[in-house]
């Protein structure tokens, strides 16, 4: 009896070491590591059976077509795992995310348009990952922000058409790139794809077949030899504009801001509003040729030349405004900080409440002055001067100023 159970016992210290799905062979390598060999079976699943500590398996061309959440949990050690070539159309998420001691992925020459990449984000050791000859049509930009050990990528031979800026920048071990044989939409969605290749150490195996299909005037060019004069990042700049002379639409006081931008293509323009009561953004003009205005955002009169108008403008209007350039090719912004004084001297006023207002300097800006280029990352704080004799009436409140009381003190413009 004794002999029996020490052979039971033997069997079951070996048993996870010995066991092999019958499609597979298994073996051990010199250096220690258990081989699961399962390729070129007619597989249509990963075989059930593993041993727990294998750390190669095999599983090329076979006829596997679904990857489920579970498929690899009976050898949470692996290490290398080879899928290439077989018919692999679905991958469930978390299929490889419980695999993180795994250094080598090949996904390669399969059907996945669709990739859980959040699993990708317990792989921190992966050194080689390999999806190309599949129908990937886009990537999140941070699809491999936790691949610090990744040396080798390969992405050719897909449907992407775009690649968000940033996609490679968390790759510090990256070495090599393959991403030919894409159809490349060589908008300037992707122009910084040549700014990064131009200063990156990373190889791009086949860079010159890494052509643009799109748009038209582009097809056939690598998407490295984009025009630099084809995508030019905004530039912004704002100019106040006081409801005097011809200028005045409506009753009372008018504050009026000129947003005018440049680069290519052409930038669209945004407001964001941001005062003690409310925080507005407005994304386009919201003021029709008609005249007539979205009922939602008629506080704020956003033309498409790029105005913006606040009738009867007071105190709850108070706050910074900010025009925004937005373009394939990046942002920028710039804001103003506009206020109502109470006295004859504007500037006291404004000491007072904002110390830090000092540092502005004393020039004063005017109607349709521009933006000082210099000044660039400070702020214009605007301040009209409102008479003693009206800051009286009804208590206090705010009312219709002529425009020719009008006075704009502590002004710096500037732009971006």
């Amino acid at each position: 009896m004794r002999p029996l159970l020490c052979c039971l016992g033997l069997a079951v210290l070996l048993g996870p070491c010995l066991a092999c799905p019958s499609a597979c062979s298994c073996s051990t390598k010199k250096n220690g590591r258990l081989l699961a060999e399962c390729a070129y079976k007619e597989l249509q699943e990963v075989p059930e059976g593993l041993s727990s500590n294998v750390t190669i398996l095999t599983l090329s061309a076979n006829r596997i077509g679904w990857l489920r959440q579970g498929s690899f949990t009976e050898v949470p050690e692996v290490q290398s795992l080879w899928l290439g070539y077989n018919q692999i159309g679905v991958v469930e998420p978390g299929a490889f995310a419980l695999l993180v001691h795994l250094k080598n992925l090949d996904l390669s020459h399969n059907k996945i348009a669709d990739f859980p990449w959040q699993d990708l984000h317990n792989l921190s050791g992966l050194q080689i990952l390999k999806m190309n000859n599949n129908r990937l049509a886009g990537l999140p930009r941070d699809a491999f922000r936790s691949l610090k050990d990744l040396r080798s990528l390969w992405l050719n031979d897909n449907e992407l058409t775009t690649l968000a800026e940033g996609t490679f920048d968390n790759l510090p071990s990256l070495s090599q790139l393959q991403i030919f044989n894409n159809p490349f939409n060589c908008s300037c969605k992707v122009f910084w794809l040549k700014k990064w290749t131009e200063k990156t150490s990373v190889s791009i195996t086949k860079g010159g077949s890494t052509l643009c299909v799109a748009p038209s005037k582009l097809k056939g060019r690598a998407v490295t030899d984009i025009p630099d004069h084809h995508c030019v990042a905004p530039s912004v700049q704002l100019t106040y504009l006081s409801n005097l002379d011809n200028t005045v639409m409506y009753d009372g006081l008018t504050l009026t801001l000129h947003c005018s931008v440049a680069g290519s293509p052409p930038p669209e323009i945004r407001w964001k509003i941001q005062t003690s009561g409310r925080h507005v953004e407005i994304s386009g003009p919201n003021v029709a040729r008609d005249g007539n205005v979205k009922q939602s955002q008629e506080r704020f009169l956003v033309f498409k030349n790029g105005t913006m108008a606040i009738p009867n403008f007071s105190k709850e209007d108070e706050g910074i405004y900010t025009c925004l350039a937005v373009n394939d090719v990046g942002t920028r912004d710039v804001s103003v900080n506009v206020a109502l004084a109470g006295s004859e001297n504007p500037a006291e006023d404004l000491l007072r409440d904002d110390p830090q207002a000092s540092h502005l300097g004393g020039r004063s800006c005017y109607k349709g002055d521009e933006m000082d280029p210099a000044s660039a990352g400070e702020k214009l704080v605007i301040v009209y001067h409102m008479p003693r004799e009206s800051k009286s009436r009804a208590g206090g409140a705010v009312p219709q100023v002529h425009p020719g009381t009008l006075l704009l003190a502590l002004g710096i413009m500037l732009c971006c």
